[in-house]
């Protein structure tokens, strides 16, 4: 029997999919799961949202 996706209260992340193209740590998806089945950004193309930058590589 197939199990479906567990419900999640937040919503799954966003990635800029123009970033993440090139990226061999997530294969071009700008997402990575976590050990507990979680998603998040991908640290190695996506740029944290806290910071204020625009890309990897930009310049403040």
């Amino acid at each position: 029997m197939a199990y479906g996706a567990h419900h999640s209260p937040f919503p799954p992340p966003r990635p800029d999919l123009g970033l993440a193209r090139d990226c061999e740590h997530c294969l071009g998806w700008g997402t990575v799961v976590t050990r507990d089945g979680g998603h998040e950004l991908c640290r190695t193309c996506q740029p944290d949202p806290r910071d204020g930058e625009t890309g990897p590589g930009s310049t403040p």
